[in-house]
């Protein structure tokens, strides 16, 4: 596709243009800057968005109304109020709980961190400020002191040490997850609240890191909330809150059912699993007739991470279309109706499987394997060792912003 270069450039510098940047280097406290940066960042509204007031909506998606809570709800002041005689309490200190534990924090709230004392995360904790015997407690002395427990431990996890947690969740808590997972799936996990606590869930839509990454810029990542039970009659409040005060920018309402399903689904899809598969695929059957290794990946990974995936992400697939070449546009546009034909069965498949509890069933058996590292190490280095992905390496080398 390489009449694309141009007109896509333009379109991408254009793009990049009327969005601003956050600074690498934000000189006041972090919570103060992401307020002001959120702020200039709506001010900056591409001619294809449809400008918006900030604050809690109702708003149309395609058809459906659905409310939408924002951080401007919330400003700091009320913020660190509304939080002021709680104590967070993070269990778990992976992704999510390095994310999340640091923006509750920079943003004013009591934060406490619970994890295996001498462990991996523990280090880790100690070398992101957390402080032994002040903020860094082990597991059980954290949710001791918490009022609301923030389980971030891996699904797996969170069913193994459930027997040890479940009687330290006492009435006047709450419980509060990240992935409806060990709820939905009870069955499998065990993961039965007491019937005296509410218990929320706030799923960003992204890893922990790019939950960090985006508060530190201002912007703020886009998550799910939603209540499993509600005893105080807050929950759902205390959820929005709790969004805004982990980095969120604006948050959907769901289910915890839901919330599970559509994850699982997604990442097995389009955001992991098949992205992986269809790059596999192009890129062998273009190795198959005769491309070169770089030509392969080129035109496989790079034009859609570096150039087509952009855009698609700031304006949509239409403005996608628009902006490569007639000749690309039309045979996308007739093979793209191939491609959902052929894929739908597919997915109806894995969306059943998710549904059904057999990819629940599997995670549960694999990450609780005393040899998960190892195992899951060996297959990863597998796809490391793929020769698109060795291509890819050198490929990534060649880029201008990697050159000195």
């Amino acid at each position: 596709m390489s009449s694309f270069a141009v007109r896509s450039a333009q379109a991408l510098r254009s793009a990049t243009r009327r969005v601003p940047r956050a600074a690498a280097k934000i000189p006041m406290s972090a919570q103060t800057a992401s307020y002001s940066l959120l702020a200039r960042n709506a001010m900056s509204v591409s001619r294809r968005d449809v400008p918006l007031t900030r604050g809690m909506k109702t708003l149309d998606f395609a058809g459906t109304k659905e409310v939408v809570y924002e951080r401007s709800d919330w400003p700091l002041a009320k913020l660190q109020d509304y939080f002021k005689n709680d104590t967070l309490a993070l269990i778990g200190y992976g992704s999510q709980g390095h994310g999340q534990g640091l923006n509750a924090r920079d943003n004013g709230l009591n934060v406490i961190v619970g994890v295996r004392e001498g462990g991996e995360s523990w280090k880790q904790a100690v070398e992101d400020g957390w402080v032994p015997g002040k903020t860094l407690f082990p597991i059980e002395e954290a949710i001791s002191r918490g009022t609301i427990i923030m389980d971030l431990l891996s699904d797996a996890a969170q069913s193994q040490t459930w027997p040890k947690v479940a009687p330290l969740i006492t009435k006047g808590k709450t419980l509060y997850f990240s992935h409806g997972f060990s709820i939905v799936y009870k069955d499998d996990t065990h993961v039965i609240p007491p019937p005296d606590v509410d218990v929320i869930l706030v799923a960003p839509k992204g890893s922990g890191r790019t939950v960090r990454t985006l508060f530190k810029e201002g912007r703020g990542i886009n998550s799910s909330i939603a209540v499993w039970q509600d005893v105080t009659g807050k929950a759902k409040e205390k959820a929005v809150a709790i969004g805004v005060a982990i980095g969120s920018g604006y948050m959907y309402e769901t289910t915890f059912e839901k919330e599970v399903y559509s994850d699982l689904y997604g990442e097995r899809g389009v955001l992991m699993g098949a992205i992986q598969g269809l790059f596999c695929a192009q890129y062998k059957v273009l190795r198959a007739n005769g491309h070169t290794p770089s030509e392969a990946f080129n035109e496989t990974v790079e034009e859609a991470t570096q150039s087509l995936y952009p855009l698609i992400g700031q304006h949509g697939m239409d403005y996608m279309y628009n902006a490569c070449s007639t000749t690309a546009r039309r045979g996308a546009l007739d093979w793209a109706k191939v491609f959902e034909e052929t894929n739908t069965p597919v997915f109806e498949r894995l969306y059943e499987s998710v549904r059904n509890g057999t990819e629940t069933r599997r995670s549960l058996e694999f990450n609780g394997r005393a040899t998960y590292r190892q195992d899951l190490e060996k297959e990863l280095k597998e796809i490391d060792e793929q020769e698109i992905w060795r291509a890819g390496k050198v490929v990534r080398s060649l880029r201008p912003d990697n050159l000195s």
